[in-house]
């Protein structure tokens, strides 16, 4: 395992400790005026033995409270898909932290697993990035070990929606009339085409959507990809960029067609990677066996989930190595 140490000229590089683990600690960062409180889950390294921590049915290897070991850390902000939740990548949360990084995953207010009661029509889309400004910010300011991130290192990883969430931040802008009517009321047989259309480029009203420069890399796993079809779309995404995808899909608006058009329009040329027989869920974390049945939980035949987000999680830890840590 790995973490970060400073050079004598300030440097950072890493090395290995005789002993290492992902701290846990739970996050709640307040509502602001027009926004919102929002839970998270911080990982970071951590110079203890891991143990068994019960999470729900399942049980993680970490270390509860743990304090943050290492200086001037990079951050990295997970984002879940539709329906998701913190814990939903938490192999690739653990596997970060055990390399060095300090990382905060979050449920997205009212848009995650136990309240869904604002996650649909347009609003949580407009949402997701501002929910992630709204953690860096805290993570930068409010959490009382600030001072061990390194603002200038600050990578996100999103899936599904949470990918979507990731390329608005990186300076796209979605062409939300490429999507089916997305109705507030999930229960509704039909609503108006006219609910697609935001005034995004009115000069007198603030910009709907939120870019934050900040985060100098990303990693996206199947994004929300057809809001993302024309290079004007993502002209504004320059930064380094991975991008995943499941070679059968499953994932409402992240067909595989959908992705390799939102790769093929880009600027900059992302690291392209296609997992052979994943399906859309194949991104989401191992299932605890009573949940195996789970529509989540399903893999195609053959493919291996454990195996494949151990390579998975290796790429990401390397890909952030190269673009955060100097």
């Amino acid at each position: 395992m790995k973490c970060l140490c400073l050079a004598l000229a300030a440097a950072i590089c890493f090395v290995l400790p005789p002993a290492q683990a992902a701290g846990l600690r739970y996050v709640h960062i307040p509502a602001g005026q027009h926004n919102p409180a929002i839970d998270a889950v911080m990982w970071s390294p951590c110079a203890k033995p891991p143990e068994d921590v019960p999470i729900r049915s399942f049980t993680v290897k970490a270390v509860p409270d743990c304090p943050i070991a290492g200086e001037r850390l990079p951050l990295i902000v997970i984002s879940h898909g539709y329906g998701g939740w913190y814990f939903g990548h938490h192999d690739t949360a653990e596997a970060l932290a055990d390399s060095g990084f300090v990382v905060v995953a979050i449920n997205h207010p009212q848009a995650n697993y136990a309240d869904m009661s604002r996650a649909n029509g347009l609003a949580p889309l407009v949402n997701r990035p501002v929910d992630i400004k709204r953690t860096i910010d805290f993570m930068l300011n409010d959490l009382p070990d600030a001072a061990r991130i390194n603002p200038q290192s600050i990578g996100f990883y999103g899936f599904s929606q949470g990918g979507y969430t990731g390329l608005v931040l990186a300076g796209a802008n979605p062409d939300f009339n490429r999507l089916p009517p997305r109705c507030t009321d999930p229960k509704a047989i039909a609503c108006p085409l006219a609910s697609q259309v935001l005034p995004l480029h009115q000069p007198s009203l603030p910009p709907m959507l939120t870019h934050d420069p900040r985060i100098k890399a990303m990693v996206v796993a199947d994004p929300l990809s057809i809001v993302f079809q024309t290079p004007d779309s993502v002209k504004g995404v320059t930064i380094p960029l991975q991008v995943w995808g499941s070679e059968l899909g499953g994932g409402g608006g992240a067909s595989p067609q959908d992705v390799a058009t939102l790769v093929d329009v880009l600027p900059e040329k992302p690291d392209f990677r296609v997992v052979p027989n994943a399906v859309h869920m194949s991104f989401l974390t191992m299932c605890p066996k009573d949940r195996m049945s789970s529509e989540v939980c399903i893999d195609a035949p053959g493919f291996d989930r454990a195996t494949f987000h151990k390579k998975f999680n290796a790429e990401v830890v390397a890909f952030f190595r190269r673009n955060l840590v100097k």
